[in-house]
């Protein structure tokens, strides 16, 4: 996952820890070495409150397409408008980017895909919706997504023939773990708050064939939970 606002067998992946993305290599931020609420981390079902949240509210709009692959992930970057509310706090959705495997794992398994809906409020405070996927159907959307990949790098394409919306990514049930956390990227900037949902969307073994040709392994290691706390909805 990259947010530059701060820079100011495929059905069951087992990620080794000493496999890092190249984009780590030689990263001098200090959050990335020696933060203490670091991201991806390791979900242990058994582990964790069961509280009584607020909902994730979201209200996604239907935007043009707007796609770049940023050399670390394809990522969608989303039109003003579009909101997530978790109890009084509005968040504005600013892109979407993928990741595979998933880089958050449940009970110490990843499955074969995982986006990130980065959203930030007002004040620049990041809130990540995680969607998790599973092999299955074919996720429509990920079709118009990876057909419209840009062929350079670095350059964001704005598809005038192509709307979307991001609900499209997400699960019908609302139920989600939370927990603070940070960018999966460097600067690896801490204070994220994360909301990875505990349903699953399904993509087809052609779509993740198609995402592995261009990024086989784009995951950062589990990171330590440390003493933080992760809650789930009821």
């Amino acid at each position: 996952m990259q947010f530059r606002l701060l820079r100011g067998s495929i059905l069951a992946v087992s990620l080794s820890l000493a496999t890092v993305p190249a984009y780590f290599a030689g990263e001098p931020n200090p959050p990335c070495g020696t933060g203490a609420a670091q991201s991806p981390i390791d979900i242990k079902t058994k582990k964790i409150k069961t509280a009584d949240l607020p909902p994730l509210r979201q209200d996604y709009r239907q935007v043009t397409l707007n796609l770049i692959d940023n050399s670390h992930s394809i990522q969608v970057n989303y039109a003003a408008g579009s909101t997530l509310t978790v109890g009084n706090k509005v968040y504005t959705l600013k892109e979407i980017d993928f990741h595979h495997p998933s880089e958050t794992r449940v009970n110490g398994k990843a499955v074969p895909l995982e986006a990130h809906l980065i959203h930030a409020d007002s004040g620049g405070k990041v809130a990540v919706v995680a969607v998790l996927f599973d092999l299955g159907n074919p996720n429509p959307l990920l079709d118009v997504l990876w057909r419209n990949i840009p062929t350079e790098k670095g350059k964001a394409v704005n598809v005038s023939a192509a709307s979307i919306t991001a609900a499209d990514l997400l699960p019908a049930a609302p139920g989600y773990y939370t927990f603070t956390g940070s960018l999966t990227t460097p600067p690896c900037t801490e204070g994220v708050i994360w909301y990875v949902l505990k349903a699953h969307k399904t993509a087809s073994k052609e779509q993740l064939d198609d995402f592995a040709r261009l990024y086989k392994k784009n995951v950062r290691p589990v990171q330590p939970v440390n003493d933080r706390q992760i809650l789930q909805t009821k």
